[in-house]
């Protein structure tokens, strides 16, 4: 009997420890881990540098209030607009709060209310951020949304141009929708994009908070496609397991949250941005970057050759080392099959397996994943 209210479908992995790529039950069995925590462990499990730093960091403090300075979160920040087409940074615990921050940003900013997104988006499940998702299984059971949001098909520019009106603070983009079915946006409707907002004088948001830190193969997805997002939303690979969010902004929102116009307790805890500046001097090496974009190629080929004439197999789509797998029909009762085959893989919707490898994953790792995978696909009936 557990304590533990039932919001998640727990599969029967009972975890005794992790350790790069793999994860290790309380009965001795591996698995390879292809979800890195939905995303989040992408330098893997227990790297030396980020637990280095986060014991480093608590033989010094692990909490003082965001009242007074705390010289670690520069550091962070710092590395962040560095590295980004933003000027500051806001500290805070998760995704969702990291696009809480962004629209109430927006908001205050444009003194407008309207917030346009995307039809199979997802950016969180707090109330206004489960109102932004543009999913209904996500709202159901809980009233009326915040009726400031609208949502248009994503990929459609004509759509985003017909919702556009005087009360339109911003649009809120994920460059790939992860949770949607792992479906990338196109690079002449961002292009686009960016223009009707400059024109439009509508705040542009990124949610990079599946696509940041590597995970494409770039810092951040947004360079795939040239543009300068007004706003942009970090968590989950930022601090590789601790809990840590960042909107960042650019400086024309400098004045705009002001003292007392938002905060977070333990956003920018010290711990957090000790993992987090581990993480970011790894991720943000240019040599590093390339191995990710190498091993990318190579999975999506791997994947291409071994299971695309495969009948189940509709279309294998993603970007960097964020690839879904579309198959003919639900997967769902695969993935235990999966798990009994020590391989650890996420859906994103009925129909769409997700692999969010570790970004320190080695093509010895792939190919066994990969022949894992067809041995899975070829049975399924």
């Amino acid at each position: 009997m557990t304590a533990i209210l039932p919001t998640y479908k727990r599969f029967e992995v009972r975890v005794k420890q992790a350790y790069g790529t793999k994860i290790e039950d309380i009965e001795g069995k591996q698995y390879l881990d292809f979800g890195s925590g939905i995303g989040v462990c992408n330098l893997g499990h227990r790297h030396p540098d980020v637990q280095s730093a986060i014991e480093e960091q608590l033989n010094h403090y692990w909490h003082v209030s965001n009242l007074y300075y705390n010289p670690i979160q520069e550091d962070v920040a710092k590395l962040l607009t560095t590295n980004s087409v933003a000027d500051y940074v806001f500290f805070c615990n998760s995704g969702a709060e990291a696009n809480e921050a962004a629209i109430k940003l927006a908001r205050k900013a444009t003194e407008k209310t309207k917030i346009i997104t995307f039809k199979q988006s997802f950016h969180g499940r707090t109330f206004a951020t489960m109102s932004a998702t543009g999913q209904e299984k996500i709202q159901v059971g809980f009233g009326p949304m915040l009726e400031t949001f609208v949502y248009v098909p994503y990929n459609d520019l004509n759509a985003v141009i017909d919702a556009i009106d005087d009360e339109t603070a911003a649009v809120m983009l994920e460059l790939v929708q992860g949770e949607g079915g792992v479906i990338p946006a196109e690079a002449s409707f961002v292009r686009e994009l960016e223009k009707i907002c400059r024109e439009k004088s509508v705040v542009l948001i990124i949610d990079e908070i599946q696509t940041g830190m590597g995970r494409t193969g770039k810092r951040f997805a947004y360079e795939h496609f040239g543009i300068k997002p007004d706003i942009l939303t970090l968590a989950k690979g930022l601090g590789n397991g601790l809990p840590v969010g960042a909107m960042l902004a650019n400086e024309k929102f400098y004045d705009v949250f002001g003292p007392g116009s938002h905060g977070s307790t333990f956003g920018g805890n010290p711990l957090a941005m000790a993992a987090a500046k581990a993480v970011l001097n790894i991720v943000f090496n240019e040599e590093f970057l390339n191995h990710v974009q190498i091993k990318s190629d190579y999975l999506r080929s791997m994947l291409l050759e071994k299971i695309s004439d495969l009948p189940i197999v509709k279309s294998i789509r993603g970007k960097g080392l964020m690839l879904g797998i579309e198959c003919t029909k639900d997967i769902s009762e695969l993935i235990p099959q999966f798990i009994q085959n020590g391989l650890l893989v996420l859906v994103a919707g009925p129909t769409v397996i997700r692999l969010l490898p570790p970004l320190t994953v080695s093509k010895k790792e792939i190919d066994e994943a990969v022949r894992v995978i067809r041995d899975v696909l070829v049975d399924y009936k």
